[in-house]
């Protein structure tokens, strides 16, 4: 897994700009890529799932994280765990939606390229 400090890899930077979507629609699927990418960390280290996960031990691991430590101040962390805990819900209906069989409805198995289908997808219905 890349390290927590890497928004998005350069190969997933390529995938999204190459996505039919709106610059807003763009910046969206990368905060959903980074939060899944974080998501999936917490529920490592917790031993647990991005289900199981309560969003006090987001939020509380976001805090604790000593790439934001050194970085950004308090305000920016909890902004961060606003945008993770968001994200959740936008994962979760990416699990649900993937095909049968593909997925058993669990976030961690979410990849990058469900992400940026169902964002397009998305912009698709509303035009």
């Amino acid at each position: 897994m890349e390290s927590p400090v890497e928004f998005l890899t350069v190969e997933e930077c390529h995938q999204v700009d190459a996505a039919l979507l709106t610059s807003r629609e763009k910046f969206t699927s990368r905060v959903a890529i980074y939060a899944l990418r974080s998501l999936k960390t917490i529920a490592t280290q917790q031993n647990c799932t991005i289900k199981e996960l309560s969003q006090e031990t987001i939020t509380d691991w976001i805090h604790r994280d000593p790439s934001l430590q050194e970085t950004q101040d308090g305000s920016f962390r909890s902004f961060f765990s606003q945008i993770v805990l968001g994200a959740i819900r936008p994962l979760q209906a990416i699990a649900n939606s993937v095909e049968e069989g593909k997925n058993d409805g669990a976030i961690e198995n979410v990849t990058v390229t469900q992400v940026i289908s169902h964002y397009e997808a998305q912009a698709k219905e509303s035009l």
